[in-house]
């Protein structure tokens, strides 16, 4: 490669059944699909980076960013394989992770069940400490507790630690000194802060989101690190970015100091990328659909922009209900995510029905069309079997499928229990995970104030773009999206994004006393620290910033975020900052409250790279569509006869071109399913437009139950 041409661009998202691997050089893509490795998951990304450099003809030299995200924080939390850890609190605070927040997410369910804590009482230690809510030290550190309590962590064999002192968020010298005391006694043990990794009030969402910092830093740090080694002996010397679940890149260094900020970083991507295909299609209102081989990820984008929050749960043991798992007090792209993959297991509950998820057949084994010696029936075997799935093209052809294992599986798992043929089983499974997914779609809209029917959906992800035509039609929306590479849409959106860090720090000020040299020192210090992250990523790149502060009215329970002016705050931004305050609470509420005191409890900065929003894409000429590819045998369970449906190989089809569902659209990552129900054209950048055909009245009062 000539110093001349432009370096190339390496996305890569590893997920609990697929590992994507996107190369981008110029408007050019070369895209790999490849099963992950669960021990070893660092050999699938070399596996789908070799592939993708022979199929670009790169050398390794010439790539000069590589962008990674991935679920094993994620996936360490949920199957509890994290390392073995430890936390140092204040005396008296030793069963906050298992208090929680003193309720139940169920007050009627008599056997309720409640995540374990990460961290067990036992491994749970305390010393005399104390500092109030303003930072001032009401009892010196015990430094000689800390001492005993190292010694009790080495007689433990702790490969891991969690600081958390009460108010560690107002002043963190005594975690910093107990730091210091336990490395110098445990050299090579990982420890966590509480004030650098959560520095924010509320003493529950800040232990768990430290303890679970330190639960799963030494995995990461071992991955992150073999990572690097392993890009360095190929030749592959460029920086490595890590997705964030707040939908920002931040360097390798900060992803290995906290990789709690990556367990959503996958589904991140993918809301970037749908974010970036709204824009271009003119869509200011849609529902981001990612369906992969483990999980299916709903996300509501409006106005070009997707929702965030800042807390996250996770391994919640009761779907949709908000108390259920771990919170984490990071910054996250707001989503639902549900046990809703092509690799996801059903069975038939205790009830007669078939319940799919939240289990899945991984990519060790895999499903049973795999064959590799899975035997569950899946999502992706009922694919199979409906004859949704051409054997012969899957993954691009790497992965042979074998159909009769997919039928037996599904007839010995659902049909036979049932008394039903396989191809009814099947099409039970399907019509069962598409009711969970939309269902979702459908609370989380409400949940937000809104309707999910008036949102065109964007699919991408393996599985999406065979289940979106289904889904839609649940959700009563009228348009579809799968962009182009819809099957490593996570792995193209990671290349999408910019490169942003969020800072926070808790320091209450009420609005009435307000200290503008205060506040002016914590936005001068969290720059700092937000600064340096981005400059390390990207050390030339221009930089935007962004300021505010999560106010309430005295005594409320909950914050609203608030903009600030991004310059050196006087005495008289007070009353531009209430203004401030008065019009989002009343865009919020619509209404404010005459006379009542305003305090800031946290403060929030974020510096990142500038992201140009693209132009929305112009009206392709209308072609004839090329003759099908092929036919699939595929049953038609109104009639209980079978048809040929046409299959049409997605390269073919140009700009232009249109054609009327039921028909497969197959590409080397995922394949298209339209239902009878809809048409599809080729927009001009080469993205699948589905529309319905029907109005919606006509729509409700037609049979459900077919796939066609």
């Amino acid at each position: 490669m000539s110093d001349s041409e432009p370096r190339c661009r390496i996305g890569v998202d590893v997920g609990g059944t697929f590992t994507d691997v996107v190369l981008e050089r110029g408007d050019t893509l070369a895209t790999a699909k490849v099963l992950t490795t669960p021990n070893a998951p660092d050999d699938a990304v070399f596996a789908g980076v070799d592939d993708v450099l022979a199929r670009a003809g790169v050398e390794p030299g010439g790539v000069g960013l590589l962008i990674h995200g991935t679920t094993l924080a994620t996936n360490a939390i949920i199957e509890r394989k994290g390392a073995l850890t430890a936390f140092v609190t204040t005396e008296g605070f030793r069963d906050v992770l298992d208090i929680g927040y003193e309720s139940r997410y169920d007050q009627y369910d008599i056997m309720i069940e409640k995540p374990s804590a990460l961290v067990p009482r036992e491994r749970r230690l305390v010393v005399p400490e104390r500092v109030d809510v303003n930072g001032r030290v009401l009892k010196p550190l015990d430094e000689a507790a800390v001492e005993a309590v190292a010694g009790e962590l080495a007689r433990l064999e702790i490969d891991s630690v969690g600081i958390g002192f009460l108010h560690g968020y107002a002043n963190p010298a005594h975690e910093r000194r107990a730091r210091e005391i336990v490395a110098a006694a445990l050299p090579g043990v990982s420890i966590t802060l509480s004030s650098e990794a959560c520095p924010e009030v509320r003493e529950y969402e800040r232990f768990c989101t430290t303890a679970a910092n330190a639960y799963v830093q030494p995995l990461m740090a071992s991955y992150l690190g073999r990572l690097r080694t392993r890009l360095e002996a190929r030749g592959i010397t460029c920086p490595v970015l890590l997705m964030t679940s707040g939908g920002g890149l931040a360097s390798l260094d900060a992803a290995i100091r906290f990789p709690i900020r990556l367990v959503e970083s996958g589904p991140a991507g993918g809301a970037i990328l749908a974010t970036r295909i709204a824009a271009e299609m003119g869509l200011d209102k849609v529902v981001s659909f990612d369906m992969g081989g483990t999980t299916a990820k709903i996300c509501l984008i409006d106005d070009y922009t997707p929702q965030t929050a800042r807390e996250f749960e996770v391994d919640r043991r009761a779907r949709f209900m908000k108390g259920s798992g771990f919170p984490l007090r990071i910054p996250v792209i707001e989503m639902v995510e549900i046990g809703a993959g092509g690799g996801s297991i059903a069975r038939v509950d205790a009830t007669g029905r078939i319940a799919v998820g939240p289990d899945s057949a991984g990519a060790d084994p895999g499903p049973a069309a795999y064959g590799r010696g899975g035997a569950a029936p899946t999502i992706t075997d009922a694919d199979v079997v409906l004859g949704r799935i051409d054997p012969r093209r899957f993954a691009g052809g790497k992965i042979a499928l074998d159909v009769d294992a997919a039928g037996r599986a599904i007839a010995s798992g659902i049909g036979e229990p049932l008394g039903l043929d396989g191809r009814m089983a099947a099409f039970g499974i399907t019509e069962m995970v598409d009711e969970a997914m939309s269902n979702a779609a459908r609370v989380h809209a409400v949940e937000q104030g809104k309707a999910a029917s008036d949102h065109a959906v964007i699919a991408f992800g393996g599985a999406a773009p065979l289940h979106v035509g289904r889904f839609a039609e649940k959700l009563g929306t009228d348009t579809v999206i799968v962009p182009t590479e819809a099957g490593v849409g996570s792995a193209i959106g990671f290349l999408r994004a910019p490169v942003a860090y969020e800072v926070v720090r808790s320091r209450n000020m009420r609005l009435l006393d307000f200290e503008p040299r205060v506040a002016n020192a914590i936005f001068e210090e969290m720059h700092r620290e937000a600064f340096a992250v981005v400059r390390s990523g990207v050390p030339d790149a221009r930089v935007v910033q962004v300021r505010g502060a999560y106010m309430r009215y005295v005594g409320q329970g909950h914050e609203i975020f608030v903009p600030f002016p991004v310059r050196a705050l006087g005495a008289e931004d007070r009353e531009v900052v209430q203004r401030a305050f008065d019009e989002e609470y009343s865009r919020l509420y619509r209404r404010v409250i005459p006379e009542a005191e305003v305090e800031v409890l946290t403060w929030a900065l974020t510096i990142s790279t500038i992201a140009e929003r693209p132009e929305p894409v112009g009206e392709a000429e209308p072609r004839p569509a090329p003759a099908p590819a092929d036919r699939l045998r595929m049953p038609d369970l109104e009639s209980g006869e079978e048809h040929d449906v046409p299959l049409f190989w997605r390269p073919d089809l140009e700009p232009g071109a249109a054609l009327e569902g039921p028909a497969v659209i197959a590409e080397d990552q995922t394949s298209t399913y339209v239902p009878r129900r809809f048409g599809v054209r080729v927009a001009a950048n080469r993205y699948l437009v589905i529309e319905r055909r029907r109005r919606k009245d006509e729509d409700r009062q037609a049979p459900v139950s077919e796939p066609g």
